[in-house]
C-alpha cells in the first residue's frame, strides 16, 4: 500500500498534533503565569517531547506522501523560521523568564507566532492570511 493513500489521514494526524501541542503549551504557560509548578513536571514534559515528535513525524510523513520537495515553496520557509521562533520564545516562556512580566510577554508572543505559523500553512503563502492585505 502506497503512502499516498494515507496522505488524507497523515494530514490529519499532523493538524491534531498541532492544535494538540499548541493547547497544551498555551495551557502550561496560563498555569506557570497563575502560579502553578504542575506544567513543569517530568510527565507532562515528556508528553509535551512526545506530542512534538509526533507532530513533526507526521509532518515528513506527509511530505513523502507528496513526494514534494519541502523547501521549493516560500511558504514552508516563513513556516520553518516561525516554528524555530516559536520553540525559542517557548523555551524562554517556560524555563528561563526571570518576571512574570517577561513570561507574560513572551506567552503572548509565542502564542501570536504559533497563529501566525498555522496561518502562514493553511494559506499556503508567507504572509499567511494576511497576504489578501498586500495587494
Amino acid at each position: 500500500m502506497a503512502l499516498t493513500e494515507h496522505y488524507f489521514l497523515l494530514k490529519q494526524a499532523h493538524v491534531g498534533f498541532v492544535y494538540l501541542s499548541g493547547s497544551l503549551f498555551a495551557l502550561r504557560g496560563a498555569a506557570l503565569l497563575a502560579g502553578a509548578r504542575w506544567p513543569m513536571a517530568v510527565p507532562l514534559r515528556i508528553a509535551a517531547v512526545a506530542i512534538d515528535t509526533a507532530l513533526v513525524v507526521a509532518a515528513l510523513l506527509v511530505l513523502a506522501a507528496l513526494q514534494w520537495m519541502p523547501l521549493s515553496a516560500g511558504w514552508l520557509h516563513v513556516k520553518l523560521a516561525l516554528l524555530v521562533a516559536y520553540v525559542g520564545i517557548g523555551t524562554f516562556v517556560l524555563k528561563r523568564a526571570r518576571s512574570r512580566l517577561q513570561r507574560l510577554l513572551g506567552w503572548l508572543l509565542a502564542l501570536a507566532v504559533f497563529g501566525f505559523m498555522i496561518s502562514v500553512a493553511r494559506a499556503h503563502h508567507p504572509l499567511g492570511l494576511l497576504h489578501g492585505l498586500a495587494g
